[in-house]
């Protein structure tokens, strides 16, 4: 089959190099334009566009996916199958153009966590199993009909950026068994399957900055699972001394306590914690407003509180 790959960050390369040493025909590599970045705004790539480069495919970066001059380009490549894997949203005279049709990989189990950050939510939800899945695109957004999933156990201690490795990896291997099913015709699509009674239907929305603060008033696991769930971006974080703290790693203890919500217990030396509903986050890895990321120990040797 003649294959179109479309894909932006780290998570879809793995995807992307699993295909071509499967030996996938990929005609075609389409992800976002290079941009400013960091604090020199010097022009970025996109980690796919660097490794489709490095392999000599053929790259595209559209700014608008509805353009006239893309969709004739598009239709030229004459390909059998379009494969997605955390791109952007699609119109229908794209999806909907290879007589195959378009399949996309999600890092999560669908239904639950449609949406832009599954693998965040996830773990801020405290779940204990995760996974990725492979569907045909249709209208809604994530909606459309599973080819294959597969699960995995979590530990309750992973953080966002370690579940983000697992599930790449896993994600590969499952894309090449979807693509190569799509291609022998030995498949069967099923409509994502509705939840039981009283299950709640989780959704994983692109996360914003308010959606990092720490509201010390929660219970002590939930801003546990806030904090791997964020970690290591956006990142959680608190104010100190009235400049913004990320955190990067934590510990929780459950406890009873005299001390507000969100005040702290420190010896100006080995630990900093503070305090929640029912107990107490410790702080491991941090980053202070204007300083460098350290551990806990490096940071209270410079700071006095």
């Amino acid at each position: 089959m003649r294959i179109i790959f479309m894909g932006t960050p780290q998570f879809a390369v793995a995807s992307l190099d699993a295909l071509i040493k499967a030996g996938s025909d990929i005609v075609a590599v389409i992800t976002a334009p290079d941009k400013p970045a960091g604090r020199g705004q010097k022009v970025s790539e996109s980690a796919v566009k660097q490794y489709a480069a490095a392999n000599g495919l053929k790259v595209l970066q559209p700014e608008k996916l509805k353009n006239e001059d893309f969709i004739a380009e598009l239709k030229a490549l004459k390909a059998d199958l379009q494969v997605v894997v955390a791109f952007r949203m699609l119109p229908e005279a794209v999806w909907n153009m290879p007589p195959k049709g378009t399949i996309n990989l999600h890092a999560s189990l669908l239904p639950q966590y449609r949406g832009a950050a599954p693998i965040n939510w996830a773990l801020i939800n405290g779940e204990k199993e995760s996974g990725v899945t492979t569907f045909f695109l249709k209208h809604d957004i994530d909606t459309g009909n599973i080819l294959f999933t597969e699960k995995i156990t979590l530990t309750g201690h992973e953080d966002a950026g370690e579940l983000h490795d697992r599930l790449m990896n896993k994600g590969a291997g499952l894309l090449v068994k979807t693509v190569k099913a799509v291609e022998s015709g030995r498949y069967n699509e099923h409509p994502q399957a509705q939840l039981a009674e009283g299950t709640e239907l989780r959704h994983a929305p692109k996360i914003f900055k308010d959606d990092c603060k720490i509201d010390w008033a929660q219970p002590t696991l939930s801003i546990y699972n806030k904090i791997r769930g964020l970690s290591p971006v956006p990142t959680a974080y608190t104010e100190l001394n009235g400049k913004n703290l990320k955190i990067y790693v934590s510990q929780y203890e459950l406890s009873e306590t005299d001390i507000q919500p969100g005040g702290f217990l420190t010896d100006n030396k080995t630990y900093l914690k503070f305090a929640a509903k029912d107990g107490f986050i410790s702080l491991k890895d941090i980053q202070l407003e204007g300083k460098k990321r350290m551990g806990i120990e490096d940071f209270l040797r410079g700071v006095k509180l």
